[in-house]
């Protein structure tokens, strides 16, 4: 708390962006000084800086009271220049909480009153009133002037909010860089005149420009400089939850923008009435993209009419666009539609929303083209296809789009599927420069509906290849990209390491019979905190290029490739065997899915059964899942694969399927991969690793250390690491480079963030997230516990997890069951499949012999046995 004696109402007035909480009381000083004394003027000051202190501390109740009795004091005193800028001071308030046409009388009442530098103060904040009314060329037009004023007559403070203003209008209406140039040139002088919470307020609004430029790293480094900023000066800040929501829904981030969302909705109370309409909107474009089409737009016409009352039209406008696209989305074909998302289309590319007005300008002509429009939908087309030349990476992807469909709808064929290459080639460069595997792999949303326009008129075509390439286009391309990996001093080892101390209080606190809520939300921020460190990172590299079939032929040699892809709700496989591609349709989709549900469910329920009850019936059901999807995935193409060896790339929702289990996978050599190019890299991989393998065991996992020893004699000169010696940063250590790294523990798949996937080890989990710090990968990883093989599968078929992490950094091979397995029942198997190993057999041979060996060790060995597979190549 501070105490302040003999200081003038102004410099409470200046202080009130370096320390607000200082300034209040600085002003409150003054102002009881100013009333002993009797004087109104001091005392008029005093009530404004304390106002204005209150605003930046989000208490805009009790702004608005002291800056209405600073007009007051001033009226009453005769000074109609103090009332004048207390008239100022007010409407910059009433408009942060709505009221923009009463900000607008109030200021526009307040200039005849002033000249000078006030008459340029009082422009700039007029310009911001027209900033949040939308009305942009007359905003920038009244921050241009009072730029030049200030400059002119050396008010650095006011160059400095004028900037930062302007910067923050150019971000949202399209001119990125100059924006930059705003806003460094108002951090400048914000810290030669020592205004740390307005550099902070600069940090944030470039946040806003880098978000609007697709840069999300940078975006992300602003937004969490900007909030230790505002922690350390004790200044609440709740609309940067709306800004970092922006960016959550532009990669997307959708799990944890919707959980952004909703706690925005109960956090922002009445008074920030602009974000909380904010929040809204994203909160219905979050139910749009996830396809809840009810949801997005009831949360749209609520956000859309506290715009209207707010008299923000761009946003209005865009609230509209998602209620129409909700409305295409649910399949309405009309005129009326077509009419009304062009005069949204054309409306957003006037207030500068260049992003939405694109997708409103797509849709229309989509529309047009479905209603035999074709002149429309020409002309929509060639519009939009025009974003391809220039702008955010995103704008160019949709721009490529837009052109490949007018060119199709031209008759140039071949046009499109070059234009519909374009776009996911731009997209994979935009992806490669992020850093976070979590971002490359959730960004390749962005290129749905290029990757489907290109499978669709190939699957038209019915040419095997081009079905073929056009589903690697989109598939698992973030494990296509060169891995980025954190730099050192980022802190994030420190974070990971403190979330492990947490994580293993937590099940001390479980243990002990105590509560965990505290240790949860101290693991909640410690786990926020790991990913902001891992998004900041930037990234770089190559792309691996989508294999010709004669290309994978040849690495295939006697080996078949079946390539499963979904295809509106159809399953079709590609075959690549003996040195030709071959198109299979296999039926609808979710039968597959059904069956995989009942396998999984068999298998789990014959290794957790007590001994003493009779498994006849789930053996006979597992067997009768098993040999469904058999006759549905297999059984079609057994003409083509003629007893060969297998690599199985199957689509995401064929995804946590034990392929082992079916009986034309049984005894022979399977390999699975998240997509053909990614098996051609890791059969192609070279790299010569140390020669010392790593065994450990894990805690809490009786039959762990056995496993470890049973497996140490045929891992020569291994590194064993078992009991307190196994612990996360020794087994890390030990893995780097290692030509083989076993671990038997437990582990634990985070479907709500599977970069958490976790071993347990000594001293806590080791994530996926430290396993991407590791320089040189393991060229074998063995997993020899739980479901540590499953994946959680995004758009574009990208798995996370264990799996897509060690494939992705360059391991060539996993082994690892997608079926919880208990290790008692697994120690054979694993014994078994190092022996083959030593023996030089290849390890999907090697798992392929074990597995044979020991299916008919009983129900549970059985089902343990067929959950393992191989991974990689």
């Amino acid at each position: 708390m501070w105490f302040v004696t003999g200081v003038s109402a102004a410099a409470a007035l200046e202080a009130r962006q370096r320390d607000p909480h200082a300034a209040i009381e600085m002003g409150r000083s003054a102002l009881k000084a100013a009333r002993a004394a009797g004087d109104a003027r001091e005392a008029s000051t005093a009530e404004r800086a304390i106002g204005l202190s209150l605003r930046e501390l989000h208490e805009f109740d009790g702004a608005l009271r002291h800056l209405r009795r600073a007009v007051r004091i001033a009226e009453q005193a005769g000074s109609g220049r103090l009332a004048a800028l207390a008239r100022v001071s007010l409407a910059f308030v009433l408009s942060n909480t709505g009221r923009h046409a009463q900000a607008l009388r109030t200021v526009n009442a307040a200039l005849p009153e002033l000249r000078g530098v006030d008459a340029d103060y009082a422009r700039m904040q007029r310009g911001l009133v027209l900033h949040y009314l939308c009305r942009y060329d007359e905003a920038r037009r009244e921050y241009n002037w009072a730029i030049e004023a200030a400059r002119r007559d050396g008010d650095k403070l006011g160059e400095a909010r004028a900037r930062n203003n302007r910067g923050l209008l150019r971000a949202y209406t399209g001119g990125l860089r100059a924006a930059d140039e705003d806003f460094d040139r108002a951090a400048a002088l914000y810290r030669e005149l020592d205004q740390e919470l307005a550099v902070a307020d600069v940090r944030w609004n470039a946040g806003i420009s880098a978000s609007r430029a697709g840069d999300v790293p940078r975006a992300l480094t602003m937004f969490a400089e900007a909030e230790r900023e505002y922690r350390r000066l004790e200044v609440p800040r709740p609309a940067l939850l709306i800004n970092r929501l922006e960016v959550l829904v532009s990669v997307p981030l959708l799990e944890e923008a919707r959980a952004a969302a909703d706690r925005a909705l109960l956090e922002l109370d009445k008074s920030l009435v602009l974000a909380r309409s904010e929040a809204l909107f994203y909160r219905a474009r979050i139910a749009l993209m996830e396809g809840d089409l009810d949801l997005a737009v009831r949360t749209a016409v609520l956000a859309r009419k506290g715009f209207r009352r707010e008299k923000r039209e761009v946003w209005e406008v865009g609230a509209r666009h998602v209620e129409l696209r909700a409305a295409y989305l649910s399949g309405e074909r009309s005129r009326a539609l077509c009419t009304a998302m062009t005069r949204v289309a054309s409306r957003l590319d006037e207030l500068g929303w260049r992003m939405a007005g694109l997708e409103a300008r797509v849709d229309a002509a989509l529309i047009a083209r479905e209603l035999g429009d074709k002149r429309r939908a020409l002309v929509e087309l060639t519009a939009a296809g025009a974003a391809r030349r220039g702008g955010p990476a995103a704008h160019r992807v949709q721009g490529w789009y837009a052109e490949a469909l007018r060119r199709d709808l031209a008759g140039n064929a071949r046009g499109a599927q070059s234009a519909l290459r374009r776009g996911l080639g731009l997209l994979d460069e935009y992806r490669v420069s992020l850093g976070a595997a979590e971002l490359r792999a959730l960004s390749g949303a962005q290129g749905k509906a290029l990757a489907l326009e290109g499978l669709r008129t190939a699957v038209a075509g019915g040419h095997a290849g081009q079905v073929l390439s056009w589903a690697e286009s989109w598939r698992a391309g973030a494990m296509r990209m060169t891995p980025a990996r954190p730099p050192e001093d980022s802190g994030l080892a420190d974070a990971l390491a403190e979330l492990r101390a947490v994580t293993s209080d937590i099940d001390l606190a479980l243990l002990a019979g105590k509560p965990t809520s505290a240790l949860r939300q101290r693991q909640l921020r410690g786990e926020q905190r790991v990913r902001e460190l891992t998004r900041q990172t930037s990234g770089g590299g190559a792309v691996d290029r989508v294999p010709a079939v004669r290309d994978l032929a040849w690495a295939l040699g006697d080996a078949a490739l079946v390539e499963y892809v979904d295809f509106e709700g159809a399953l079709l496989a590609v075959v690549v065997a003996g040195g030709r591609a071959s198109l299979h349709r296999l039926g609808p989709l979710d039968g597959a899915v059904r069956e995989i549900r009942l396998l999984r469910f068999a298998l789990h329920r014959l290794v957790t059964l007590p001994e003493h009850l009779d498994r006849t019936a789930v053996r006979a059901g597992a067997e009768h899942a098993a040999s469904l999807l058999d006759r549905r995935l297999l059984e079609p193409l057994r003409r083509r694969l003629d007893g060969r060896a297998l690599v199985l790339a199957p689509t995401g929702l064929l995804g946590g399927l034990p392929w082992s289990a079916l009986p034309g996978c049984r005894g022979r050599s399977v390999t699975v991969v998240p997509s053909a190019t990614v098996w051609q890299r890791a059969a192609a991989s070279s790299r010569v690793p140390h020669d010392r393998p790593v065994l450990a065991a894990g805690p809490r996992l009786p039959a762990a250390p056995t496993e470890i020893a049973a497996i140490t004699p045929f891992a020569t000169e291994a590194t064993v690491l078992v009991g307190g010696a196994a612990t996360v940063d020794a087994v890390a250590a030990a893995m780097d480079g290692a030509p083989l790294a076993h671990v038997a523990a437990h582990g634990s798949f985070r479907a709500d963030n599977p970069l958490f996937s976790a071993l347990e080890l000594a001293d806590g989990p080791l994530t996926v997230y430290d396993l991407e710090r590791l320089r040189t990968p393991p060229a074998l990883v063995v997993l020899s516990a739980c479901d540590s093989g499953l994946s959680a599968v995004r758009p574009g078929d990208e798995l996370m997890g264990f799996t897509s992490a060690l494939l992705g950094l360059g391991t060539r091979t996993l082994v690892a069951p997608v079926v919880p397995v208990p290790a008692e029942v697994t120690t054979p198997l694993m014994v078994d499949l190092h022996r083959r190993l030593g023996l030089g057999e290849a390890p999907a041979v090697a798992l392929a012999g074990a597995q044979r060996a020991h299916a008919d060790g009983g129900d549970a060995e059985f089902a343990a046995s067929v959950g393992f597979l191989c991974f990689g190549a």
